[in-house]
């Protein structure tokens, strides 16, 4: 996949293009990815989705708290590449992009700048000034500059319709089944190993990777512990992550992303880690004693191994 940043010159043959923030790439969004790649065998042509960033709602919104990104600039770009796109066209959000109009976006940009020939949409797509372009005026004008436009049906799971708000939802309530049945693959967190304050290890007998999140922007999980698989270095391994302000050991408030990894030796920082939600343990809880804290800790790391026993009989790991 090439990745284009802005509206510079690019050679693209018959252009089949969606547009979205495409955030989370979730089922619903495969969904129109399937329905590009079939347009555009139909049509002779590559492949294009247009996406935005930073995210709409942190420019059009800028007051509002922000949404919380379900994938970063970087992971999307690698999920996209996976599924065969053939271009990815980066657009910086501003509040120029957003005034214009959605018959000034489609004529001086997909038709006079990009040549498009198919255009397809979800089934609730709107774009444009005040949102106010959808698949019936965009008909009009593939009628008018001579493009195919193809709207796909709604997605839904278990009769519910798929959208990243929702997996951000179901995130912020730890409820990670449900992240995982709405995205289709185990929600990922990325980053860099730091140095802590060396508690986990020299006090309570659990060493941590500290992880710094690569985005500040990255939507982290509802407060507590989780079953997650840890991907450094092309090798697998297995552990729980605490997410949360560790009530017991610091007064900071401030949230901490810590990993212990099962079975592992070695020095991490400095290295970059993703890790991925298996499952939720508990939520955050102050203990009276760091005699408690052990202690619960080491509940939970046999929770998590009956989790992952589990997991592999069912041929998940």
């Amino acid at each position: 996949m090439k990745v284009h940043y802005g509206l510079a010159p690019i050679h693209i043959v018959n252009p089949v293009v969606t547009m979205g923030s495409f955030d989370g790439v979730h089922k619903g969004h495969r969904q129109v990815i399937d329905g590009l790649k079939r347009c555009a065998e139909k049509l002779e042509g590559e492949t294009v989705i247009i996406t935005f960033d930073p995210h709409p709602r942190e420019v059009l919104y800028p007051l509002e708290k922000r949404p919380g990104i379900l994938t970063t600039l970087k992971e999307k770009i690698q999920i996209l590449s996976f599924y065969g796109i053939d271009h990815l066209i980066v657009l910086k959000f501003t509040e120029e992009l957003a005034g214009h109009t959605y018959s000034d976006f489609v004529k001086h940009i997909l038709v006079d700048r990009m040549g498009i020939k198919g255009l397809v949409v979800g089934y609730d797509h709107r774009f444009g000034k005040d949102r106010k372009g959808n698949f019936d005026t965009l008909k009009e004008l593939a009628e008018k500059y001579h493009f195919y436009i193809e709207q796909e049906n709604v997605y839904t799971c278990d009769q519910v319709n798929i959208s990243s708000t929702k997996i951000r939802t179901a995130l912020e309530l730890g409820d990670i089944a449900k992240v995982k049945e709405f995205l289709g693959y185990d929600y990922t967190i990325s980053g860099t190993v730091v140095h802590g304050d060396k508690i986990g290890k020299k006090v309570i007998g659990f060493p941590t990777a500290n992880l710094k999140i690569d985005d500040e922007r990255k939507l982290l999980p509802a407060v507590g512990g989780y079953v997650v698989r840890v991907l450094w270095e092309e090798k697998v391994y297995y552990g729980m992550l605490n997410v949360g302000v560790r009530p017991t050991v610091s007064q900071t408030g401030i949230i901490r992303l810590e990993v212990n990894i099962f079975d592992f030796e070695g020095d991490l920082y400095g290295k970059e880690m993703k890790v991925q939600l298996l499952s939720r343990i508990r939520g955050e809880h102050k203990f009276d004693t760091i005699d408690e804290l052990r202690l619960q800790l080491q509940k939970d790391k046999i929770t998590a191994q009956h989790f992952l026993e589990k997991d592999q009989l069912k041929g998940n790991i």
